[in-house]
């Protein structure tokens, strides 16, 4: 083990204690630091990453550094002093050979295998030049993972470097080592995998995913309480933050009173009622349960008996469209008890101006701590069976958010269409918590396929982030003129799998490009999205790609990925196709009242997503299609979604408002499964057989019979409704 030179020592006596209270430095895993000579890979996220490994590491490090900046005059001693490694990429033997003796004489090499620093917070390609040191010195390789430096001003968040206040002094920082690999087995994909879960374990650890729910949303309305909070899409009045939260605050207390129910139902579409009534349940400390109220009386009556309903908050008007809604026995409706207490509400808004927020907080009687504890409640849309209801804890909904707001990075100007229902957990938490927490401003709006009222909105409010599901974009070709967009400048899809030919068609409509993102009820939702790519700090400069057609983005921080075979759950490389597995912060907590399902899912903190998934060299994520879309024939993995987009293509089916296809796997005593074409147009098979085989698709893909139907049954999300869509085909069988 090589120990530091004298001049080292000096300069750390003089340099340590400064920066130590510049960075609260909290490390894990110093144990797994082999006591020889290793090769140390970080994560890459700012211009101090090594000052502050080293305020961690008891031995000294040396780091491979980019010749250019070791030859600055101003840098160059210091660099030389502390045994810096010169790189040039176009002649790096000599650097390799120099790593390599330093790693042979018991020191830690250190290479930032990224290349660059990230400029989304997210991991970036991994580099195989450390692969070369690693097995020419053959040494043991040891991860590390840099947590909560994204933000500070040596980071490229906000878009800039430097030219920004630290957030606070000290600021924290969570460092991790992980375990050594042997060289030999420390390639691309098992680096990127461990990298991953290091960055998980620090994230899970942050004090503040703790905190309450309600102290989260208080804490975000506090901020710039004059603000608007929310316009109403259809009468355009508006609440300020401080007015949103003095309602709330007063509608909690009549709650907290009136109803002992530890769940309360709420069912209004995506407005300000349905955002005050949510706010107001869980300043009560209830949990609120935004009813799917799309879904039919049968699935609703299960919801209401799973989660023991008994309250429901709506408004008048919405109550007389609902004729076969099973309404629960006691309904608030807001339009007729929110007048009525304007007295309440009065002293409530004025003190959430001028009442400090821990003072606030304490006479809301908001506790301390949310955790584990149930905050939201979720159904799924049954697409394959009855709804099942998904308890999503305080740490996944704020877990959640606070990795949004990473991949997001929102500015002060930005504002969201809030059109997407919040029994939908995309709308849940990406445009109904996220706002409260964050301070964004939003525009609501009752029904996401109203496509022309909704881009009048975005024009008339200058709106800059549009989260909608496919399907709904299709609403937007149709019947939105192109300049009605032009503010945003960003537009997300989630819920279902994004048609190459609508992102082109939109993008050539409205000049905004379509990012797709991927997420389940299950991870509150958001796992990971594409994003815009960063733009160079200077001419010339090669950026790392955020954004990839086909791929559904790379991972929100803070959450670890693997990938299993789908029947023995033995694990893959992250580069092969199999069954994707997640674990982080936004994992939700269980199926209520079905312990069964829950643990067919959820395994040591892992989540089986039941999605069939794999990662590119860059860490970009691809979804091959759910394993319920899957039929084994002949002993293969025949994709659903892959052959209905093939007939969509040999058929010329793409340019249709709806929906025209869906396959269906049904049982067959030959080969297993046989596949059956649910169409809403005419199809004759023979010539569908023949175009497919043109188009080079196996045998084994092509449809045993076409099934003519009325419409192919979709949900209000646009998700293909599985249930209803096997209903058909057995009623035919």
């Amino acid at each position: 083990m090589a120990s530091m030179s004298a001049a080292e020592r000096t300069l750390h006596i003089i340099a340590g204690p400064p920066l130590r209270c510049l960075y609260r430095v909290t490390a894990h895993g110093l144990r797994n630091l082999p006591s020889g000579g290793f090769l140390l890979l970080p994560n890459h996220i700012t211009w101090v990453d090594a000052i502050v490994l080293q305020l961690a590491c008891p031995r000294p490090i040396r780091y491979i550094i980019d010749q250019e900046f070791y030859r600055k005059p101003i840098l160059h001693p210091f660099l030389r002093l502390v045994g810096c490694i010169p790189i040039d990429a176009r002649h790096s033997h000599s650097a390799i050979r120099a790593a390599t003796e330093k790693i042979a004489q018991g020191e830690i090499v250190c290479l930032f295998p990224e290349g660059q620093l990230e400029r989304a917070g997210t991991l970036l390609r991994l580099q195989r030049g450390y692969e070369l040191i690693a097995r020419y010195a053959n040494a043991p390789v040891v991860p590390a993972w840099l947590d909560q430096l994204w933000g500070s001003i040596f980071s490229f968040q906000g878009g800039k470097f430097f030219t920004k206040f630290p957030q606070r002094i000290p600021y924290p920082v969570t460092i991790a080592f992980g375990k050594p690999l042997k060289a030999e087995a420390a390639n691309i994909p098992t680096v990127r995998e461990e990298l991953l879960k290091l960055g998980e374990f620090c994230f899970s650890r942050r004090p503040s995913l703790d905190r309450h729910l309600a102290e989260e949303c208080v804490r975000g309305l506090k901020r710039k309480p004059f603000a608007t909070a929310v316009i109403d899409g259809i009468d355009h009045t508006k609440l300020s933050r401080a007015k949103l939260l003095g309602a709330a605050a007063a509608l909690s207390r009549h709650l907290r009173k009136e109803f002992p129910d530890e769940r309360i139902a709420i069912v209004l579409p995506a407005s300000k009622g349905s955002m005050l009534a949510n706010l107001a349940v869980t300043l009560a400390g209830k949990v609120p349960i935004d009813l799917n109220f799309t879904i039919g009386r049968a699935a609703n009556e299960s919801c209401c008996k799973r989660a023991n309903l008994r309250v429901a908050i709506s408004a008048t008007q919405f109550m007389e469209r609902l004729k076969d809604f099973p309404w629960p026995e006691h309904v608030l409706k807001l339009d007729e008890l929110m007048p009525r207490m304007k007295r309440q509400i009065i002293p409530w808004w004025m003190m959430s101006i001028l009442v400090p927020t821990r003072l606030l907080l304490r006479l809301l009687k908001i506790p301390n701590e949310g955790g584990h504890a149930e905050a939201v409640l979720l159904f799924t849309s049954g697409t394959t069976g009855e709804p099942k209801g998904v308890v999503i804890s305080h740490r996944n909904v704020v877990g959640n958010v606070s990795q949004f707001r990473q991949l997001l990075d929102a500015t002060k100007h930005d504002a969201i269409l809030a059109s997407l229902p919040f029994f939908h957990t995309f709308g849940s938490t990406v445009t109904l918590w996220y706002p409260l927490i964050e301070g964004v401003r939003i525009v609501t709006y009752p029904n996401p396929l109203e496509a022309a009222k909704n881009a009048a909105l975005i024009e008339r409010y200058k709106l800059t982030l549009l989260l909608a599901t496919p399907t709904f974009l299709r609403g937007y070709l149709r019947k939105a003129e192109p300049d009605k967009l032009r503010s945003l400048r960003l537009v997300i899809t989630g819920a279902e799998k994004l048609p190459l030919d609508l992102a082109k068609n939109f993008e050539e409509r409205f000049n905004q490009r379509v990012f797709e993102g991927y997420g389940l009820t299950e991870t509150s939702p958001v796992v990971s999205v594409n994003l815009p790519e960063p733009r160079p700090t200077k001419p010339g400069e090669q950026v790392q790609p955020s954004s990839r057609l086909g791929s559904v983005g790379k991972m929100a921080p803070g959450i670890a990925a693997e990938i299993r075979e789908p029947e023995t759950d033995h694990k893959l490389s992250l580069h092969e196709t199999g069954m994707l597995w997640l674990r982080g912060v936004n994992i939700f907590e269980g199926y209520l009242l079905d312990p069964e399902r829950t643990a067919e899912v959820l395994r040591d903190g892992w989540l089986k997503t039941g999605d069939l998934g794999r990662f590119d060299e860059d860490g970009f994520l691809y979804i091959e299609g759910r394993l319920s879309r899957f039929s084994k024939i002949g002993g293969e993995m025949v994709p659903h979604e892959a052959i209905e987009s093939k007939i969509v293509d040999v058929l010329s089916l793409s340019g249709r408002d709806e929906r025209p296809i869906a396959v269906m796997g049904v049982q067959d005593e030959a080969k297993g499964e046989a596949l059956v074409l649910l169409s809403a147009v005419d199809i004759d098979l023979a010539e569908l057989r023949k175009k497919l085989h043109e188009a080079g698709v196996p045998n084994l893909w092509v449809p045993r019979r076409v099934q003519r139907v009325d419409s192919i049954p979709v949900l209000a999300s646009g998700k293909l409704d599985l249930k209803k869509c096997r209903e058909l085909v057995e009623k035919k069988d």
